[in-house]
């Protein structure tokens, strides 16, 4: 049974009573039919109308409203806590020629064509606090927990292409797998992320690290093609062999660097991501021995810490961000044990900083 918080339903109501169509959509619904308590839905409820903006702010004047597709900001109480409602008009979109933002905007009629327009099947239902719509079979996929565009996945990349990261990110969020035509899509159209500004792909690309399967995501992220666009300084890092002799090593370095990340029990992204991308510098420090086979990588900690100094730019990362990012990947080197004096190990505290010695 869908059961909505008492102040959505009065929200809904509201509409009702003014002769306005409302539903429900998105993250809210699939959060729900997921199994999540609707009281722990937080802020994240999206709402369709066949209301104009021009309506809905005549229902609340107080209501915000400063972009083209539709959407009206409406401020809401929920226990003295500020929720903020965002209501979108009924809409069909145009030519994607960017592939970021539909060339032109059109209002619609009917629910079922704004559902049409969407991503995922999982994020294509929507209820009206009486019925489910979901024309998509949306509802079977979560029972099946399979990530499936909505219609022609060719068709939904092309027209958004930071989608094809997104149907990554909600995979390690949710713990689903990809469905074979979706997933072939994503590997053949890879390279469209290119055309993606680097801020929304290090938005998705934070959400895969800070979700319940952070490694599964970046392999899949390889598997599909997308990390030599994205990181290829990590992309290369699967063809470099560690195991030899007088090494603890068993896996390459790429996966040896997912497999830590899938260890690693901080939740915090920038530790994250320097876990991911702590031994980077192999790729270019590597040398092996003719002779004994050895292989070292003198240094590559200073060479990883150059790497993602040009990461962090590229990602666009705040000047806090890229200084732990940097500093954890430089003295990732240093062990305490018993063997290190107390002079070294103040010193590493001087250089590391003490925020991020837990790190």
């Amino acid at each position: 049974m869908f059961v909505l918080p008492q102040y959505v339903n009065d929200f809904i109501s509201l509409f009702k009573k003014h002769k306005f169509k409302i539903f429900v959509v998105g993250g809210a619904v699939r959060d729900i039919l997921a199994g999540k308590n609707p009281l722990e839905v937080g802020d994240n409820w999206d709402f369709a109308t066949d209301a104009t903006p021009g309506d809905i702010l005549k229902l609340f004047p107080d209501g915000f409203y400063d972009n083209k597709f539709g959407t009206v900001g409406i401020a809401h109480k929920n226990n003295g806590e500020k929720v903020i409602f965002e209501v979108t008009t009924f809409r069909k979109e145009g030519e994607y020629k960017d592939l970021r933002h539909p060339e032109k905007i059109e209002w619609a009629k009917t629910i079922e064509e704004d559902l049409a327009r969407r991503d995922f099947t999982i994020n294509a239902i929507a209820f009206d606090g009486e019925k489910l719509v979901d024309l998509y079979k949306g509802q079977q996929h979560l029972k099946d927990k399979l990530i499936v565009t909505v219609g022609n996945p060719d068709k939904r990349f092309s027209e958004d292409a930071l989608r094809l990261i997104r149907a990554i990110r909600f995979a390690s969020e949710l713990g689903f797998l990809i469905e074979d035509k979706t997933r072939e899509s994503i590997q053949k159209n890879a390279s469209l992320i290119t055309k993606i500004s680097w801020e929304r792909i290090r938005d998705e690309l934070f959400k895969i690290l800070s979700s319940p399967n952070p490694a599964e995501g970046i392999l899949f992220m390889r598997n599909a093609g997308l990390l030599t666009f994205v990181l290829p300084e990590l992309d290369i890092c699967f063809l470099i062999p560690q195991k030899s002799p007088k090494r603890h090593h068993v896996y390459d370095v790429g996966t040896h660097l997912v497999m830590s990340l899938k260890n690693c029990q901080p939740k915090d992204v920038i530790t994250r991501l320097a876990t991911l991308l702590h031994d980077t510098g192999k790729a270019k420090t590597f040398r092996r021995d003719d002779k004994t086979r050895l292989i070292t990588f003198y240094n590559h900690e200073v060479v990883g810490a150059t790497l993602v100094t040009k990461i962090s730019d590229r990602l666009k990362l705040s000047k806090k961000q890229k200084h732990k990012l940097i500093t954890l990947v430089k003295y990732h080197q240093f062990t305490v044990t018993e063997l290190q004096t107390d002079k070294a190990v103040r010193r590493f505290i001087k250089n590391v900083g003490k925020e991020y010695l837990m790190d």
